[in-house]
């Protein structure tokens, strides 16, 4: 959760315009999602831009996700998402409080609703994710 938190001191100090540009950066970070995953499957459905979320289990039953969206900001959003549940263990992103976490960014006051109605739906793409490999392993 550092990551999420030096995101958030950095976030907390600009302006709006400068958190717009700061989530667009975010979204240009994130590790290149391949063509062949982005499919229906992968797909975030509610989302007023192409969303794609994939996770791969590693060898240490971590999560590692791949996103990408056709949007600037939509895919910034993703990372902040995704920054949330990087890289932890299948149950860890299952039970995971993203919403909580995403709280002190208060992303409904800086985007306008457009933007923001599908973060639920890639939360609970996440989730299900998380929560189908958890019982594929038990």
């Amino acid at each position: 959760m550092t990551i999420l938190a030096d995101l958030h001191a950095e976030y907390e100090f600009l302006d709006p315009d400068d958190r717009y540009r700061m989530l667009i950066d975010l979204g240009r970070q994130l590790e290149p999602m391949p063509d062949a995953l982005k499919t229906d499957a992968t797909l975030v459905r509610g989302c007023s831009a192409s969303v794609w979320v994939y996770a791969v289990q590693r060898d240490d039953g971590t999560l590692h996700f791949l996103a990408d969206s056709n949007a600037a900001i939509t895919k910034g959003i993703v990372a902040l998402v995704l920054a949330t549940v990087q890289d932890q263990p299948a149950a860890t992103v299952a039970a995971a409080d993203i919403e909580g976490a995403l709280a002190p960014f208060d992303l409904r006051a800086q985007l306008s609703s457009n933007r923001t109605q599908g973060i639920p739906n890639m939360i609970a793409l996440i989730r299900e994710t998380a929560g189908r490999l958890v019982s594929d392993t038990h």
